[in-house]
């Protein structure tokens, strides 16, 4: 199986270990990535506040980049909001022909155009409708037996658009959790709002919904997810959290990529274990790491 890339700006910058990760796993899966040339900023949530014109014609342009590049029709998008913003346009404009019509004209300066065959897919959606728990089962080399593991799905990869799992109750990273020798914690949480950038505009209130969502899975050895400001909500701020509830909220906050790959054989340095921000003793010493292992990884609490 081959897909374009499209790993958006945060891949490049904050979640840098994500993108690593997700190379890594898939790549290990059997499938390729086709890296979009000369692909631009997707907008994420500020261009609309600027131009809703522009928070469609930046993703348009990634599309139709992708589109003439290659005969891929599948664009894997990890990020949880560029998968959105993608997924958007690719939905509005077989309705509304005026804005295709606007779309094509701004791509035409470039010498790019919608051809409307594009499918923005997000690496949850890749991993459980193309890859599936049987199919990392059959790879796994290192099992991840006695680990209990919260999955945390966040808003954007599934709402407003439930393409593969119910965004009220998600369950899709449960069977790959089970298929890798974990346990599914289980909580309420997983499709729960982190705040988002409110951590940044509004810090009292993101502080309570990622102190509830912390909470929540203190009996658990790991929090994952799959999108890059979820990630940084989660595992940026427990100390301050922490002193806000008056109690220790350490846990380890991984991605998906991350935990699947160091169950097919990766190492933790392969899946950018290294730039994670929470990776605690506790998680390294039921996950089986050893000590030349721990000390690559860094000095995370």
């Amino acid at each position: 199986m081959k897909y374009n890339y499209y790993p958006g700006c945060s891949l490049e910058g904050t979640a840098t270990e994500y993108d690593i990760a997700t190379r890594a796993f898939i790549k290990a899966a059997g499938c390729e990535l086709v890296d979009i040339d000369d692909w631009t900023c997707c907008g994420a949530s500020a261009a609309d506040a600027v131009s809703h014109l522009l928070s469609l014609a930046l993703p348009a342009r990634v599309i139709a980049l992708a589109e003439q590049q290659n005969d891929i029709d599948d664009i894997l998008v990890p990020c949880s909001a560029c998968y959105l913003n993608l997924k958007r346009v690719t939905t509005r404009i077989p309705s509304d022909l005026t804005l295709a019509r606007k779309l094509n004209l701004i791509l035409e300066q470039e010498g790019l155009a919608l051809a409307g065959r594009a499918r923005p897919r997000h690496l949850l959606d890749v991993i459980t409708r193309d890859i599936g728990p049987s199919g990392v089962r059959d790879l796994v080399t290192t099992s991840l037996e006695g680990l209990t593991i919260a999955p945390y799905y966040g808003c954007q990869c599934l709402r407003p658009y439930a393409v593969f799992d119910d965004p009220e109750a998600p369950v899709s990273m449960e069977p790959f959790i089970e298929a890798v020798g974990g346990r599914v914690h289980p909580w309420d949480m997983g499709g729960k709002c982190c705040g988002a950038s409110h951590m940044n505009t509004k810090p009292h209130v993101a502080m309570e919904l990622v102190g509830a969502i912390l909470k929540g899975a203190q009996t658990a050895d790991a929090i994952v997810t799959v999108c890059p400001m979820c990630q940084m909500n989660l595992e940026a701020h427990q100390k301050k959290i922490s002193r806000l509830h008056n109690e220790e909220l350490n846990i380890s906050i991984l991605y998906l990529p991350q935990l699947l790959g160091l169950a097919l054989g990766l190492s933790e340095q392969e899946v950018g274990m290294n730039l994670n921000l929470s990776v605690t003793r506790e998680f390294r010493n039921r996950a089986g790491l050893t000590m030349e292992k721990r000390e690559a990884i860094g000095n995370n609490p």
